[in-house]
């Protein structure tokens, strides 16, 4: 529960009582190594802090080769089909656990109580959504302006830790590129 109480008090100050009701809504759940935990055509119920794990986004295949990965969430982040989440409906990829994942999660219905529950829950969540929605337009910006070698390098500079715990077909896939593009691209760097 420290984690998510030092990442929340980056955004803002809460009080104990609005503290106490949102811990109280958090269910921790630990997902094994490499376990998909919410699968296409799933309704996503949870939006989730992440303790210690590596998760991966992606756009399953009948072809493993041919998926699409989109994006990772690390320790000290939030993972969700988050658009799923937002809409109740169907999400169009899958989340999995590349590592045993440790998360403290929330449902939807919580979290609707939490917003109208506590003084500070609106901003917490809007704030959120806030950091989401940057990440995921600094990513499509990369992937538009950037060529395959300076989203690696970036990515690389941004995020050494994603080298350490993700396999290479995933980050290529990740930066638009074939897995033998990113063995070449390594090879000249």
């Amino acid at each position: 529960m420290e984690q998510i109480k030092a990442y929340l008090d980056q955004i803002a100050e809460i009080s104990e009582t609005d503290w106490a009701f949102f811990t109280s809504k958090l269910q921790r759940r630990v997902i094994p190594k490499k376990s998909v935990f919410l699968k296409v055509n799933e309704i996503e119920n949870y939006i989730s802090f992440i303790e210690s794990g590596v998760v991966r986004l992606y756009i399953p295949k009948e072809n493993p080769e041919k998926e699409i990965t989109f994006g990772f969430s690390f320790e000290d982040e939030f993972v969700s089909a988050y658009d799923s989440f937002l809409t109740q409906k169907p999400s169009a990829y899958q989340l999995q656990a590349l590592t045993e994942t440790t998360v403290l999660s929330i449902s939807y219905d919580d979290l609707q109580a939490v917003y109208k529950t506590t003084q500070i829950g609106n901003l917490i969540g809007r704030l959120t959504a806030e950091r989401l929605f940057l990440l995921k337009s600094k990513r499509e910006q990369h992937l538009l302006n950037l060529t395959a070698e300076e989203r690696y390098t970036k990515l690389f500079k941004e995020r050494p830790e994603l080298f350490k715990e993700v396999p290479l077909k995933y980050i290529s896939s990740y930066i638009g590129i074939t897995a033998q593009a990113l063995s070449r691209i390594r090879k000249r760097i």
